[in-house]
């Protein structure tokens, strides 16, 4: 059986990003979203276990959404007065995906900072 698993790298410092709220959500054919699975990112960027998996893994539309701003609200400060800077320019990160092969590892990594993000399928 397949599986889905993030990982989330803060390019700004060069580290993984821990403490990221995270949502999953699949897409019925019809448009609507359903919030499957919640959790947040641990101290190496990653979830203790895959976001999806076994019976639940299946062929369909999903979205992820990565809380950022709350992230570097928590990790960066305005060098001018010394507080966080608001509202940020990258609020909710969504990448929304398709899974087409139930027997396959779904991997998107998330590199982000404060002013940009990128992903890719990884392995």
């Amino acid at each position: 059986m397949g599986y889905l698993t993030t990982h989330i790298l803060d390019t700004t410092k060069g580290v993984a990003a821990a403490g990221v709220k995270i949502h999953l959500y699949q897409h019925s054919a019809e448009g609507q979203r359903q919030l499957i699975h919640s959790t947040v990112s641990n101290n190496d960027g990653r979830c203790d276990q895959p976001l999806l998996q076994a019976d639940s893994f299946s062929v369909g539309v999903y979205e992820l959404e990565f809380a950022i701003d709350e992230y570097f609200s928590g990790s960066l400060e305005d060098s001018d007065n010394n507080k966080p800077t608001a509202p940020s320019f990258l609020n909710t990160v969504v990448i929304r995906f398709g899974i087409n092969d139930e027997n396959a590892h779904y991997h998107i990594p998330l590199l982000v900072s404060p002013y940009s993000y990128s992903t890719y399928r990884g392995s």
